[in-house]
């Protein structure tokens, strides 16, 4: 009984160092710059629509939080190991068997964590400045493109083994995929996919599927990323 207890503890401990460690990354170097443009930007739109738009509806609130919300995953994702790298951890946690792979996969958790819980306060704060709306609808189709980009962060980040070079290459893809989304519409192929905009000649049943669909797509390459990534990661004489 005595020997469980102290099995049990020692896991809580290793999961709250992992908790407690990563946080540290995640909040590191520069990623107050990244919340203070989200917020900056939240708040200059929001006040744009409050002050100009007449006829304020749900499809225009989805963009207004989609994009604070890159801004606050794109810097964990894409500078996380070079974070690593300047806190001397990198060693340590390629060091350790199948230590990087937890390491990262705690780390994704409470990413996605911080991101949710900071969308749903910007989503309340919208649904009292600007339209009434179910919040957690709006935040959880979000969270779809957050985590394919997040992922695709991720996974470049473990081939350029640099903060600033992947973060120039996800700036590219995210200009490539933002002018194809504008060229396709409302496809289920477009990553900025919005599920509120519904077209007045379209079927309700025929955009259920579509968004079924744009939400299914998203998910799988953000997972086939996110394992590309940890693949990625097996060689450590890249990396150290």
């Amino acid at each position: 009984m005595k020997s469980n207890v102290t099995n049990i503890s020692s896991v809580i401990d290793l999961i709250w160092k992992q908790v407690r460690y990563n946080f540290k990354i995640i909040f590191a170097g520069k990623f107050i710059y990244f919340l203070l443009a989200a917020l900056a930007f939240y708040l200059l739109v929001t006040v744009i629509i409050l002050f100009n738009e007449s006829n304020i509806r749900e499809q225009g609130l989805f963009h207004l939080l989609l994009y604070p919300g890159i801004l606050l995953t794109f810097y964990p994702t894409v500078f996380g190991i070079q974070n690593d790298d300047d806190a001397r951890m990198l060693e340590i946690i390629f060091g350790i068997p199948n230590y990087r792979y937890k390491v990262w996969l705690v780390r994704f958790l409470l990413i996605y964590l911080m991101v949710f819980l900071m969308l749903c306060v910007l989503g309340f704060l919208t649904a009292l400045a600007l339209l009434p709306f179910d919040v957690f609808r709006m935040v959880y189709h979000i969270t779809f493109p957050l985590f394919f980009l997040g992922s695709l962060g991720f996974m470049f980040s473990t081939l350029v083994k640099n903060g600033n070079g992947t973060a120039v290459v996800m700036i590219i893809i995210g200009s490539f995929l933002f002018i194809l989304g504008a060229s396709i519409g409302e496809s289920e192929w477009n990553v900025f996919f919005n599920p509120f905009n519904i077209p007045s000649n379209m079927n309700e049943t025929v955009w259920a599927e579509r968004i079924f669909s744009s939400r299914l797509y998203l998910a799988c390459g953000g997972v086939v990323a996110l394992l590309a990534g940890l693949i990625n990661l097996q060689n450590r004489e890249r990396f150290i």
